[in-house]
C-alpha cells in the first residue's frame, strides 16, 4: 500500500503546484476545493502505474496523470450540477459551496490547466481530446438519447466512464514509451475496468448507505437516469456480475501487453479486481 500511497502522493503534489499558480485566488481556491477534498484518484493512478509497468519513471507521467484528474473533476462539477447534488466526497459540491455561475467557471478553468498540462505532447492531446469527445457524447446520450436496451446501456457506460479510463492509461503507456500494440492493450484494459467501475457505481447507487458512499444514494431513480438497474432486467447480484466479466476482459487485455511481473503491474491487476468488489 505505501508503494501506492507514494505514487498517489506524487500527483496530489502535482495538483496542489499548479493549483498554486491559478489567478485569480478565488479560482485558485475553487479548484482546491473541487480536487483536494479527496477522491480516489484512480485514473491519474493509472497513469502513473501503466507508466511504470513500462519501466518508464513516474516522475514522466506525474503532468498527465494530473491532467486527466484535472478532466475528470471537471466533468463531476458538471455531474453535480445537473444532478442538483449538494454533496460529492462528503463535502459541499462546488456549485452548492460557491454558487452555479463559479462551479461552471471552475470547471473551465480544471480544463484549461489539464490541456495545458498535455499540450507539450501531440500524441497525449489526441488522446485526451478523443476521450472527451466521447465523454461529451455520453452525458449527452444520458440526458436526451436515453438508452433502453442491454446493449445501449453497455455503450453509455463505454463513454461516460470507460473512455476517461482509456485514456489515463494510454498517456501512461505514451509516457513509458510504448509502441502502438501496448499502448492499444492498456487502453482496452483500463476502458474495461471503467465499465466496470460504472457498473458498480450504478449498483452502489441503488443499495448502498450515502453515509458509507460519501455522497447522496438513490440518485439514479431520482432523477431518472439511465443506470444499470434501472436500463436493463439485471439484480444488482447479476450487475455486479457483468461487472466481474469486465474484469476479467480488462485482465485479458493486460496481459496481451506480455509485461514483466512488476509492482506496478501487480497493482493495475488489483485494481481490476477492486473496481469489482468496492464499497464506495
Amino acid at each position: 500500500m505505501e508503494y501506492l500511497e507514494r505514487r498517489v502522493g506524487l500527483v496530489d503534489d502535482r495538483l496542489q503546484a499548479v493549483i498554486d499558480d491559478v489567478e485569480p485566488d478565488e479560482l485558485s481556491a475553487e479548484l482546491e476545493h473541487v480536487v483536494l477534498a479527496g477522491g480516489k484518484r484512480v485514473r491519474p493512478a493509472v497513469t502513473i502505474l501503466a507508466c511504470e509497468a513500462l519501466g518508464g519513471d513516474p516522475d514522466a507521467a506525474a503532468d498527465f496523470a494530473a491532467g486527466i484528474e484535472f478532466v475528470h473533476n471537471a466533468s463531476l462539477v458538471v455531474d453535480d450540477i445537473i444532478d442538483r447534488s449538494e454533496v460529492r466526497r462528503g463535502t459541499p459540491s462546488a456549485w452548492a459551496e460557491y454558487g452555479y455561475g463559479p462551479a461552471i467557471v471552475a470547471s473551465d478553468g480544471l480544463l484549461g490547466e489539464a490541456f495545458a498540462l498535455f499540450s507539450a505532447n501531440e500524441q497525449a492531446m489526441q488522446i485526451v481530446a478523443e476521450a472527451m469527445v466521447e465523454l461529451g457524447e455520453g452525458e449527452a446520450t444520458e440526458l436526451a438519447d436515453r438508452p433502453t436496451s442491454d446493449e445501449e446501456y453497455m455503450e453509455l457506460a463505454r463513454r461516460k466512464t470507460g473512455a476517461l479510463f482509456r485514456a489515463a492509461a494510454e498517456l501512461g503507456a505514451v509516457a513509458g514509451g510504448a509502441d502502438p500494440f501496448v499502448v492499444e492493450s492498456f487502453g482496452e484494459y483500463a476502458e474495461r475496468v471503467g465499465v466496470a467501475f460504472q457498473i458498480r457505481d450504478d449498483v452502489l447507487d441503488a443499495t448502498a448507505e450515502a453515509e458509507e458512499l460519501g455522497k447522496p444514494t438513490g440518485q439514479d431513480v431520482q432523477m431518472d437516469r439511465p443506470s444499470v438497474v434501472q436500463v436493463t432486467d439485471l439484480t444488482p447480484e447479476e450487475a455486479n456480475a457483468r461487472a466481474r466479466e469486465q474484469s476479467d476482459k480488462a485482465l485479458s487485455a493486460l496481459d496481451a501487453a506480455d509485461l514483466p511481473d512488476t509492482e506496478a503491474v501487480e497493482y493495475l491487476r488489483d485494481l481490476a479486481e477492486f473496481v469489482v468488489v468496492r464499497e464506495r
